[in-house]
Protein backbone atom coordinates (compact mmCIF):
# COMPACT_ATOMS: atom_id res chain seq x y z
CA UNK A 1 0.00 0.00 0.00
CA UNK A 2 1.47 3.61 -1.17
CA UNK A 3 0.97 6.41 1.87
CA UNK A 4 -0.47 9.39 -0.14
CA UNK A 5 1.72 12.25 -1.02
CA UNK A 6 0.87 15.91 -1.58
CA UNK A 7 1.13 17.29 -4.64
CA UNK A 8 -0.91 19.46 -7.61
CA UNK A 9 -4.11 17.33 -6.94
CA UNK A 10 -3.72 16.37 -3.47
CA UNK A 11 -4.13 12.96 -1.77
CA UNK A 12 -7.40 10.89 -1.61
CA UNK A 13 -8.94 8.10 -0.87
CA UNK A 14 -9.60 5.17 -3.07
CA UNK A 15 -12.96 3.38 -2.36
CA UNK A 16 -12.84 0.40 -4.95
CA UNK A 17 -16.43 -0.97 -5.13
CA UNK A 18 -17.71 -4.63 -4.73
CA UNK A 19 -19.01 -6.53 -6.05
CA UNK A 20 -17.72 -5.11 -9.57
CA UNK A 21 -16.39 -6.64 -13.04
CA UNK A 22 -17.10 -9.98 -14.35
CA UNK A 23 -20.96 -11.45 -13.56
CA UNK A 24 -22.07 -15.05 -13.59
CA UNK A 25 -23.02 -14.99 -17.40
CA UNK A 26 -19.77 -13.25 -18.38
CA UNK A 27 -17.66 -15.62 -16.81
CA UNK A 28 -19.52 -18.71 -18.33
CA UNK A 29 -19.32 -16.94 -22.14
CA UNK A 30 -15.78 -16.56 -21.39
CA UNK A 31 -15.03 -20.21 -20.53
CA UNK A 32 -16.93 -21.21 -23.30
CA UNK A 33 -14.60 -19.76 -25.91
CA UNK A 34 -11.93 -20.66 -24.03
CA UNK A 35 -13.15 -24.87 -24.06
CA UNK A 36 -13.95 -24.35 -27.68
CA UNK A 37 -10.50 -22.88 -28.47
CA UNK A 38 -9.30 -26.08 -26.62
CA UNK A 39 -11.39 -28.50 -27.86
CA UNK A 40 -11.51 -27.51 -31.93
CA UNK A 41 -9.52 -26.81 -34.69
CA UNK A 42 -9.13 -23.17 -35.58
CA UNK A 43 -11.17 -21.34 -37.33
CA UNK A 44 -13.34 -20.32 -34.60
CA UNK A 45 -16.12 -18.49 -35.11
CA UNK A 46 -17.91 -15.87 -32.60
CA UNK A 47 -21.24 -13.75 -33.65
CA UNK A 48 -20.93 -10.40 -32.67
CA UNK A 49 -18.67 -9.64 -29.63
CA UNK A 50 -18.58 -12.41 -26.96
CA UNK A 51 -19.03 -9.74 -24.41
CA UNK A 52 -19.06 -5.92 -24.58
CA UNK A 53 -15.37 -5.37 -23.82
CA UNK A 54 -12.63 -4.24 -26.06
CA UNK A 55 -9.74 -6.23 -23.47
CA UNK A 56 -11.63 -9.24 -23.72
CA UNK A 57 -12.61 -9.49 -27.43
CA UNK A 58 -8.88 -8.52 -28.56
CA UNK A 59 -7.53 -11.04 -26.57
CA UNK A 60 -9.50 -13.69 -28.11
CA UNK A 61 -8.74 -12.60 -31.86
CA UNK A 62 -4.98 -12.80 -30.43
CA UNK A 63 -6.11 -16.69 -29.91
CA UNK A 64 -7.31 -16.87 -33.83
CA UNK A 65 -11.24 -16.62 -32.47
CA UNK A 66 -12.66 -14.81 -35.68
CA UNK A 67 -15.51 -12.28 -34.63
CA UNK A 68 -18.50 -11.81 -37.31
CA UNK A 69 -21.40 -9.72 -37.62
CA UNK A 70 -23.14 -12.31 -40.06
CA UNK A 71 -23.70 -16.00 -40.31
CA UNK A 72 -23.11 -15.65 -43.64
CA UNK A 73 -19.24 -15.01 -42.65
CA UNK A 74 -18.96 -18.55 -41.28
CA UNK A 75 -18.18 -21.12 -43.60
CA UNK A 76 -21.04 -23.52 -44.22
CA UNK A 77 -20.60 -25.96 -41.56
CA UNK A 78 -18.02 -24.49 -39.72
CA UNK A 79 -18.69 -23.87 -35.83
CA UNK A 80 -20.16 -20.82 -34.06
CA UNK A 81 -20.46 -18.99 -31.08
CA UNK A 82 -23.33 -17.54 -29.98
CA UNK A 83 -22.31 -14.19 -27.47
CA UNK A 84 -23.68 -13.70 -24.25
CA UNK A 85 -26.28 -11.19 -24.98
CA UNK A 86 -28.62 -14.00 -26.98
CA UNK A 87 -30.02 -14.70 -30.42
CA UNK A 88 -33.28 -14.16 -32.34
CA UNK A 89 -35.03 -17.28 -33.39
CA UNK A 90 -33.98 -16.45 -37.03
CA UNK A 91 -30.10 -16.35 -36.33
CA UNK A 92 -30.88 -20.12 -34.87
CA UNK A 93 -32.88 -21.26 -38.00
CA UNK A 94 -30.72 -19.74 -40.46
CA UNK A 95 -27.39 -21.16 -38.47
CA UNK A 96 -29.66 -24.80 -39.07
CA UNK A 97 -30.20 -23.83 -43.01
CA UNK A 98 -26.23 -23.18 -43.37
CA UNK A 99 -25.34 -26.46 -40.89
CA UNK A 100 -23.51 -24.49 -38.67
CA UNK A 101 -22.16 -26.63 -35.34
CA UNK A 102 -23.60 -23.65 -33.13
CA UNK A 103 -22.12 -23.52 -29.24
CA UNK A 104 -24.69 -21.28 -27.18
CA UNK A 105 -23.02 -18.78 -24.74
CA UNK A 106 -26.35 -16.82 -24.27
CA UNK A 107 -26.33 -15.63 -20.12
CA UNK A 108 -29.02 -17.58 -18.83
CA UNK A 109 -31.08 -14.45 -17.54
CA UNK A 110 -31.51 -13.63 -21.29
CA UNK A 111 -32.70 -16.72 -21.87
CA UNK A 112 -34.83 -16.30 -18.93
CA UNK A 113 -36.58 -12.97 -20.38
CA UNK A 114 -36.82 -14.89 -24.02
CA UNK A 115 -38.68 -17.70 -22.35
CA UNK A 116 -41.05 -15.06 -20.69
CA UNK A 117 -42.04 -13.69 -24.16
CA UNK A 118 -43.34 -16.94 -25.07
CA UNK A 119 -44.98 -18.13 -21.67
CA UNK A 120 -47.22 -14.34 -21.72
CA UNK A 121 -47.82 -14.43 -25.12
CA UNK A 122 -49.13 -17.48 -24.62
CA UNK A 123 -51.62 -16.33 -21.89
CA UNK A 124 -52.69 -13.63 -23.82
CA UNK A 125 -50.57 -10.33 -22.72
CA UNK A 126 -49.98 -7.35 -24.70
CA UNK A 127 -45.51 -7.19 -24.27
CA UNK A 128 -43.90 -3.98 -23.61
CA UNK A 129 -40.03 -3.96 -23.54
CA UNK A 130 -38.08 -1.35 -21.74
CA UNK A 131 -34.47 -1.43 -23.46
CA UNK A 132 -32.27 0.81 -26.12
CA UNK A 133 -33.41 -0.66 -29.65
CA UNK A 134 -29.48 -0.94 -30.90
CA UNK A 135 -28.42 -3.10 -28.11
CA UNK A 136 -27.90 -7.21 -29.14
CA UNK A 137 -29.74 -8.51 -26.30
CA UNK A 138 -33.17 -6.36 -27.43
CA UNK A 139 -32.12 -7.46 -30.46
CA UNK A 140 -32.42 -10.91 -29.92
CA UNK A 141 -35.58 -10.37 -27.48
CA UNK A 142 -37.92 -8.09 -29.98
CA UNK A 143 -37.18 -11.01 -32.59
CA UNK A 144 -39.05 -13.76 -30.50
CA UNK A 145 -41.90 -12.41 -31.22
CA UNK A 146 -40.72 -8.99 -33.76
CA UNK A 147 -44.68 -8.45 -34.10
CA UNK A 148 -46.47 -8.85 -30.96
CA UNK A 149 -43.55 -6.94 -28.56
CA UNK A 150 -43.73 -2.76 -28.04
CA UNK A 151 -40.17 -1.60 -27.41
CA UNK A 152 -39.57 1.47 -25.37
CA UNK A 153 -36.89 3.77 -24.05
CA UNK A 154 -38.52 6.95 -23.16
CA UNK A 155 -41.55 8.84 -21.67
CA UNK A 156 -42.14 9.72 -25.50
CA UNK A 157 -42.39 6.15 -26.75
CA UNK A 158 -44.57 5.03 -23.96
CA UNK A 159 -47.13 8.21 -24.69
CA UNK A 160 -46.85 6.71 -28.79
CA UNK A 161 -48.04 3.10 -27.44
CA UNK A 162 -51.32 1.36 -28.66
CA UNK A 163 -51.05 -1.84 -27.42
CA UNK A 164 -53.56 -4.56 -28.93
CA UNK A 165 -55.12 -5.42 -25.44
CA UNK A 166 -54.19 -2.90 -22.80
CA UNK A 167 -56.13 -4.41 -20.45
CA UNK A 168 -53.27 -7.14 -20.14
CA UNK A 169 -50.08 -6.04 -20.10
CA UNK A 170 -46.73 -7.17 -19.24
CA UNK A 171 -43.67 -5.03 -18.65
CA UNK A 172 -40.10 -6.97 -19.53
CA UNK A 173 -36.97 -4.95 -19.33
CA UNK A 174 -33.19 -5.13 -20.76
CA UNK A 175 -31.52 -7.26 -18.21
CA UNK A 176 -28.31 -4.40 -18.04
CA UNK A 177 -30.86 -1.37 -17.59
CA UNK A 178 -30.35 0.87 -14.48
CA UNK A 179 -32.48 -0.08 -11.73
CA UNK A 180 -34.07 2.75 -11.62
CA UNK A 181 -34.07 3.83 -15.31
CA UNK A 182 -36.29 0.66 -15.10
CA UNK A 183 -38.54 1.82 -12.30
CA UNK A 184 -38.99 5.12 -13.32
CA UNK A 185 -40.25 3.44 -17.00
CA UNK A 186 -42.24 0.96 -15.47
CA UNK A 187 -44.20 3.89 -13.13
CA UNK A 188 -44.37 5.72 -16.76
CA UNK A 189 -46.37 2.78 -18.45
CA UNK A 190 -48.82 1.93 -15.55
CA UNK A 191 -49.84 5.57 -15.18
CA UNK A 192 -50.90 4.95 -18.58
CA UNK A 193 -52.00 1.93 -18.38
CA UNK A 194 -52.63 0.89 -14.52
CA UNK A 195 -53.23 -2.57 -15.20
CA UNK A 196 -50.04 -3.26 -16.46
CA UNK A 197 -48.23 -5.76 -14.49
CA UNK A 198 -44.01 -7.21 -14.07
CA UNK A 199 -43.11 -10.51 -13.83
CA UNK A 200 -43.38 -12.16 -10.69
CA UNK A 201 -39.16 -11.38 -10.64
CA UNK A 202 -37.69 -8.56 -11.79
CA UNK A 203 -35.47 -9.10 -15.38
CA UNK A 204 -33.01 -6.71 -14.54
CA UNK A 205 -30.24 -9.05 -13.66
CA UNK A 206 -28.34 -9.24 -9.81
CA UNK A 207 -24.58 -8.34 -11.20
CA UNK A 208 -26.39 -5.32 -12.77
CA UNK A 209 -28.59 -4.29 -9.57
CA UNK A 210 -25.56 -4.83 -7.53
CA UNK A 211 -22.72 -3.32 -8.94
CA UNK A 212 -25.57 -0.37 -9.32
CA UNK A 213 -26.33 -0.72 -5.44
CA UNK A 214 -22.21 -0.59 -4.85
CA UNK A 215 -21.89 2.89 -6.71
CA UNK A 216 -24.64 4.01 -4.53
CA UNK A 217 -22.62 3.13 -1.40
CA UNK A 218 -19.64 4.94 -2.54
CA UNK A 219 -21.60 8.12 -2.43
CA UNK A 220 -22.57 7.14 0.87
CA UNK A 221 -19.28 7.46 1.39
CA UNK A 222 -18.41 10.20 0.49
CA UNK A 223 -17.40 9.74 -3.40
CA UNK A 224 -16.85 12.62 -5.43
CA UNK A 225 -15.52 11.26 -8.69
CA UNK A 226 -16.78 7.82 -10.26
CA UNK A 227 -13.57 5.77 -12.64
CA UNK A 228 -15.66 2.88 -14.02
CA UNK A 229 -14.17 0.71 -16.25
CA UNK A 230 -15.63 -0.85 -18.86
CA UNK A 231 -16.70 0.02 -22.60
CA UNK A 232 -18.09 1.94 -24.55
CA UNK A 233 -20.74 -0.45 -26.14
CA UNK A 234 -21.41 -1.67 -22.60
CA UNK A 235 -24.92 -1.16 -21.29
CA UNK A 236 -24.41 -2.26 -17.57
CA UNK A 237 -20.97 0.30 -17.65
CA UNK A 238 -22.62 3.23 -18.59
CA UNK A 239 -25.35 2.51 -16.58
CA UNK A 240 -22.68 2.68 -13.27
CA UNK A 241 -21.65 5.86 -14.81
CA UNK A 242 -25.61 7.32 -15.20
CA UNK A 243 -26.04 6.17 -11.72
CA UNK A 244 -23.29 8.71 -10.33
CA UNK A 245 -23.91 11.52 -12.91
CA UNK A 246 -27.56 11.52 -12.11
CA UNK A 247 -26.46 12.58 -8.26
CA UNK A 248 -24.09 14.89 -9.45
CA UNK A 249 -21.21 13.17 -8.93
CA UNK A 250 -18.92 13.10 -12.08
CA UNK A 251 -17.84 9.96 -13.54
CA UNK A 252 -16.04 8.40 -16.50
CA UNK A 253 -15.87 5.46 -18.33
CA UNK A 254 -12.68 4.19 -19.41
CA UNK A 255 -11.27 1.13 -21.42
CA UNK A 256 -7.88 1.43 -19.80
CA UNK A 257 -5.63 3.08 -17.15
CA UNK A 258 -4.15 4.84 -19.44
CA UNK A 259 -7.03 7.15 -20.20
CA UNK A 260 -6.89 8.26 -16.80
CA UNK A 261 -6.42 12.57 -17.07
CA UNK A 262 -4.66 14.22 -14.34
CA UNK A 263 -7.35 16.90 -14.85
CA UNK A 264 -10.14 14.85 -13.31
CA UNK A 265 -8.58 15.41 -9.82
CA UNK A 266 -7.89 18.36 -8.42
CA UNK A 267 -9.14 19.26 -5.17
CA UNK A 268 -10.98 15.77 -4.88
CA UNK A 269 -10.50 13.89 -1.53
CA UNK A 270 -12.50 10.94 -2.32
CA UNK A 271 -12.38 8.80 -5.42
CA UNK A 272 -14.56 5.86 -6.41
CA UNK A 273 -13.67 3.17 -8.93
CA UNK A 274 -15.68 0.19 -10.16
CA UNK A 275 -16.03 -2.22 -13.44
CA UNK A 276 -18.57 -3.52 -15.50
CA UNK A 277 -19.88 -6.39 -15.74
CA UNK A 278 -17.63 -7.44 -18.64
CA UNK A 279 -14.72 -5.97 -17.80
CA UNK A 280 -11.81 -8.12 -16.17
CA UNK A 281 -9.96 -7.50 -12.80
CA UNK A 282 -6.50 -6.82 -14.20
CA UNK A 283 -8.30 -3.53 -15.86
CA UNK A 284 -8.81 -2.61 -12.49
CA UNK A 285 -5.40 -3.65 -10.77
CA UNK A 286 -4.13 -1.10 -13.52
CA UNK A 287 -6.58 1.59 -12.52
CA UNK A 288 -5.05 1.62 -8.80
CA UNK A 289 -1.73 1.03 -9.53
CA UNK A 290 -1.93 4.01 -11.79
CA UNK A 291 -3.71 6.22 -9.42
CA UNK A 292 -1.62 4.78 -6.57
CA UNK A 293 1.90 5.42 -8.17
CA UNK A 294 0.93 8.97 -8.82
CA UNK A 295 1.05 9.19 -4.47
CA UNK A 296 -2.69 9.86 -4.83
CA UNK A 297 -4.34 7.79 -1.99
CA UNK A 298 -4.62 4.52 -0.49
CA UNK A 299 -7.56 2.08 -1.17
CA UNK A 300 -10.42 1.08 1.20
CA UNK A 301 -12.58 -1.45 -0.94
CA UNK A 302 -16.47 -0.83 0.14
CA UNK A 303 -18.56 -4.22 -0.11
CA UNK A 304 -22.39 -4.17 -0.07
CA UNK A 305 -22.74 -7.97 -1.13
CA UNK A 306 -20.85 -11.01 -2.17
CA UNK A 307 -21.70 -12.74 -4.83
CA UNK A 308 -21.84 -16.58 -5.05
CA UNK A 309 -24.17 -17.44 -8.42
CA UNK A 310 -22.71 -19.66 -10.67
CA UNK A 311 -23.79 -21.16 -14.29
CA UNK A 312 -22.62 -23.96 -15.78
CA UNK A 313 -20.86 -24.72 -19.18
CA UNK A 314 -22.54 -27.22 -21.60
CA UNK A 315 -21.71 -30.41 -20.58
CA UNK A 316 -19.76 -31.00 -23.90
CA UNK A 317 -17.46 -28.44 -22.95
CA UNK A 318 -16.48 -29.53 -19.46
CA UNK A 319 -12.58 -30.22 -19.32
CA UNK A 320 -10.49 -29.72 -22.64
CA UNK A 321 -8.64 -32.37 -24.66
CA UNK A 322 -6.28 -32.06 -27.69
CA UNK A 323 -7.04 -30.93 -30.58
CA UNK A 324 -7.69 -33.49 -33.69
Amino acid sequence: MITPTTGNTGPFTILLARPRGFCAGVVRAIDIVEQVLQKYPPPIYVRKEIVHNKAVVESFRQKGVRFVDSLEEVPAGGLVVFSAHGVSPDVRKRAQERKLRVIDATCPLVTKVHLEVHRFLKDGYSLVLIGHADHDEVVGTVGEAPDRIHLVATEEDVAGLDVGNPSKIMILTQTTLSVDEARKMIEIIQKKYPGASTPPRHDICYATQNRQDAVKELMREGMQLLLVVGSQNSSNSRRLCEVARKTGVPAHLIDKASEIEDGWFGGLRCVGVTAGASAPEYLVRDVIQRLQAAGRGVVREVSVREEEIHFSIPPDLMGSQEKP
